[in-house]
């Protein structure tokens, strides 16, 4: 439960540790006490992007960044109707934000919402700490300040691993996404919403389709049920272990052989309908500057995450699957994570990073147009004729 302040005043927050470690601070946001996974994003930019990214339900997010809030808040940029973050860590918040487009402060907007943050000297240390020993449980609180009440707790406290989180963050009702005014309907897509980002539905429909946004709780016969050119599954919060429901829901697009593109969640989706692990990661990939290379191409792309489970999958080449071969199409660099999927016998493929990303590089924007050429060519052999009508 938080509590609202009425006005700009700080006082002092405490954070602690799964494993012990304190940090001290002052508020920022909203009093209060919260609870979450703590983990770490590198973007140097793209905070109100990460705010409202469901991705990040129920974790708390430290920013490496030095400052925070420089560019304020406005009603353009959220990827979703909400802040989806338990708790928000910065070393030096924005005093005054300047840019043309701010309609409030970033404080403000934490307030608005009652989302429990603090503000600390030692971010760098926070961030060593965490890559060192791994994302863990944390609690921010501005009412309690002893390390070791709120140590028990932050042990009481729900753990990510096992977590099914999609269904809290999913849409209740499907809706639709068309393209801009002018811009031909090439293809119809079914996606389903385990966490969707807004900008996503919005880079297919920049590229003729028009999408019909599924709550995460479809069956293969609702989806199958649209007829739709292309089916999308995409990014989302929780262990992707837990998401046995979505798993078969794809088994049954497979096996339709409906053109498919995963991104995050729904690539891990994709490796758990071919009958591959999940595992978790120490510390996950999220935020910018990520480097993954195409195993084809050799082609290095620089992108943007935010996951912190990951497929486990054969990278050695070809594999045998339910559905046919596949092989692993991107791993990371810096730690061989494997970031990407591709069906070999059936048009499918994931990634595991995100490709509509406006908060980070655009290296991975073509990724839609290959879904797009996925669809075509399976229109094509289909021998069915292209739809180019405009919507009223």
């Amino acid at each position: 439960m938080t509590e609202q302040p009425t006005g700009p005043e700080t006082v002092p927050a405490t954070l602690v540790l799964e494993d012990g470690r304190v940090f001290r601070g002052r508020s920022f946001g909203a009093h209060g006490e919260t609870f979450g996974e703590i983990v770490f994003n590198t973007g140097m930019t793209g905070y109100q992007e990460t705010l409202t990214d469901p991705s990040y339900h129920r974790q708390i997010v430290t920013m490496t960044a030095p400052h925070i809030g420089n560019t304020g808040v406005n009603d353009d940029d959220p990827e979703s109707g909400r802040v989806w973050v338990a708790g928000y860590v910065v070393r030096e918040p924005a005093r005054v934000p300047s840019n043309w487009r701010a309609q409030r402060t970033l404080d403000e907007e934490l307030r608005r919402q009652g989302v429990v943050g603090i503000a600390v000297d030692g971010t760098r240390a926070l961030t060593r700490h965490l890559r060192d020993r791994g994302a863990m449980r944390a609690v921010i609180s501005t009412e309690e300040h002893d390390p070791a009440r709120l140590l028990e707790k932050v042990a009481a406290s729900p753990k990510m691993t096992g977590a099914d989180l999609s269904g809290e963050v999913t849409t209740a009702e499907p809706y639709t996404v068309r393209p801009p005014e002018g811009t031909p309907v090439r293809f119809t897509v079914a996606a389903v919403d385990l966490g969707i980002k807004a900008m996503t539905p919005q880079r297919l429909a920049e590229r003729g389709c028009e999408v019909t946004v599924l709550p995460g709780t479809a069956t293969a016969e609702e989806i199958l049920a649209l007829g739709t050119d292309g089916v999308f599954f995409s990014n989302g919060p929780g262990d992707p272990a837990t998401a046995d429901a979505s798993v078969e829901a794809l088994r049954a697009v497979l096996e339709a052989r409906k053109p498919f593109f995963g991104i995050c969640f729904g690539n891990q989706i994709l490796g758990r309908a071919l009958g591959l692990g999940t595992f978790k990661l120490r510390f996950g990939h999220r935020g910018v500057n990520q480097p993954v290379q195409d195993v084809h191409t050799k082609r290095v792309h620089i992108t943007s995450h935010n996951h912190g489970f990951a497929v486990d999958a054969p990278t050695g080449g070809p594999f045998d699957t339910p559905f046919g071969r596949a092989e692993v199409s991107h791993v990371d660099l810096n730690d061989g994570v494997v970031e990407g999927l591709r069906l070999l016998d059936r048009p499918a493929f994931s990634v595991q990073y995100h490709p509509e990303a406006a908060a980070g590089p655009h290296d991975a924007a073509d990724l839609f147009d290959a879904f797009c050429d996925l669809m075509e060519a399976e229109r094509a052999s289909a021998g069915t004729p292209q739809t180019n009508r405009h919507d009223q």
